[in-house]
């Protein structure tokens, strides 16, 4: 596939003509107004992103829940925006195949209309507001960070470009949560062993491509960048930083350039975060920013985030999946798909077909073992190749007729954990639940059942009804699954 948006601004036009963005005239308060809008947009039908023009004490515009409906979602992935989660997890599964497509690098990039270098004043460019009522200060929620790895600087496969939490705590002075298992804690573990700050880039209002893989739980080799071209069926634009040779997007809307100061801490949080709680504070390193370049009248992007369904559990859904389906697929061919949109795969739901008795348990272990599912993913269920795992219909009948609680449910206690869960005890440590709810097949046995088949022509009819609603003008639910 090949996309037709270079970058946020072109993307919104798409949304607008599409029917998926509001635009608000009137002026609104940066809280709690911000907030609301941000919560209340994916629980509309088809959630619109929502483009703000006038912040009260601010200059430029803010655009909220860019990613925030399976529809908004389908377009940034070129699909029609009634396309079914199902549909655009093997889309999406085509698309990776394409990787890598390497970047191409421009100068006079768009986002260096403006450059910034002295008197540095975060709150005279980002309209920010607190996400949460109680969070610890303001927040900056879904932006692009780049660093590189100090041993080797040079491979652009090493840089990463992450999606970490950013809270202002000064005209130029930013906290930020790079957890153990992120790539850019293993870029400022070997700076600090040098004692040398790590640079890096805040990349704001971007691709929506790019804010998605951003967020993907890639291998460290792996380029985000490359990823993100693959989806696209083109190149993404990058530019230099103006310091720190790092490789920025040239159409991002707004970029702060600064370093992770090395070997202080200092209290960060509370946030609430994805899970739908707040994280508490703890001692994180500090960020100062010392240049940034932005686009004339650059658009502010934020993310809200809360209790399930917000903004961050469609970005983080099927980038979750696809990784976590390619590495269990490399194992184990069977695996037929992998439903890991629940919290950012702290819950999976994996559909496999079974080569032998525990074969299901086996997949779960795996799963448990990837790079993404150690720390995040807690609850695993496994159910048959015929079983859609994102049709929870179909899931729960998969666990109310398959599953022998004596046999099928593991738990495993002491495991790695996702900190920010609020159920880790201690904070980043799991006890991890796996339900088989596949059909046993040899050397396991049960009594015998036999399926009842789908009758004939139910494809036709299916179709028939469909399109019989469209002309009569009734809404299509293709996304009703979810």
């Amino acid at each position: 596939m090949k996309l037709t948006f270079k970058d946020l601004r072109e993307f919104l036009a798409i949304l607008e003509e599409e029917g998926q963005l509001i635009r608000i005239e009137d002026e609104v308060m940066p809280e709690p107004d911000l907030s609301a809008i941000g919560r209340a947009a994916p629980d509309m039908e088809n959630g619109p992103g929502v483009f703000i023009n006038k912040v009260k004490g601010y200059k430029y515009s803010v655009v909220l829940n860019v990613h925030g409906s399976w529809q908004n979602h389908a377009l940034m992935l070129g699909l029609p925006k009634e396309t079914s989660v199902k549909e655009q997890f093997f889309a999406l599964d085509k698309a990776w195949s394409a990787y890598p497509i390497k970047p191409v690098w421009v100068e006079n990039a768009p986002v260096k209309e403006v450059k910034i270098t002295g008197g540095i004043n975060l709150f005279e460019v980002l309209p920010l507001f607190r996400v949460n009522k109680y969070d610890g200060g303001f927040y900056i929620s879904k932006a692009l960070i780049v660093s590189q790895d100090p041993d080797d600087p040079d491979n652009f496969e090493k840089q990463n470009a992450g999606t970490y939490r950013l809270q202002v705590k000064g005209k130029d002075l930013l906290g930020i949560l790079p957890l153990p298992f992120h790539d850019i804690a293993i870029h400022l573990k070997k700076a600090e062993e040098r004692n040398q700050p790590l640079p890096i880039a805040i990349c704001l209002g971007n691709d929506p491509v790019l804010n998605f893989m951003s967020s993907t739980p890639i291998e460290y080799f792996q380029s985000e960048y490359d990823f993100a071209g693959a989806i696209k069926g083109e190149p993404i634009e990058l530019t230099k930083s103006e310091v720190g040779n790092l490789d920025i997007p040239a159409r991002s809307e707004i970029v702060l350039e600064g370093y992770i100061i090395p070997k202080e801490r200092k209290i960060e949080g509370p946030f609430g975060e994805f899970p739908g709680s707040y994280s508490g504070a703890r001692l994180m390193p500090e960020v100062r920013i010392h240049t940034i370049t932005h686009r004339i009248n650059p658009i502010f992007e934020n993310l809200y985030l809360g209790i399930p369904w917000t903004e961050i559990d469609y970005l983080m859904a099927l980038n979750t999946c696809i990784p976590l389906y390619r590495q269990l697929k490399r194992d184990f061919p069977e695996v037929v798909a992998v439903n890991a949109i629940y919290t950012h795969g702290m819950g999976v739901i994996v559909s496999t077909k079974s080569r032998l008795g525990g074969y299901g348990k086996a997949v779960a272990m795996r799963l448990l073992s990837t790079p993404h599912g150690m720390p995040y993913s807690k609850i695993v269920i496994i159910v048959d190749e015929f079983v859609d795992p994102f049709n929870l219909q179909q899931v729960m009948w998969a666990l109310t007729t398959r599953v022998r609680v004596d046999k099928d449910v593991v738990t495993i206690p002491y495991c790695p954990g996702m900190p920010l869960d609020p159920s880790s005890e201690p904070a980043g440590m799991h006890t991890k639940l796996i339900i088989d709810a596949t059909t046993p097949v040899a050397p396991d046995h049960c009594r015998e059942t036999e399926l009842i088949e789908i009758p004939e022509k139910t494809d036709f009819w299916m179709n028939y009804l469909k399109n019989l609603r469209q002309r009569k003008g009734g809404t299509n639910d293709a996304m009703s699954q979810m």
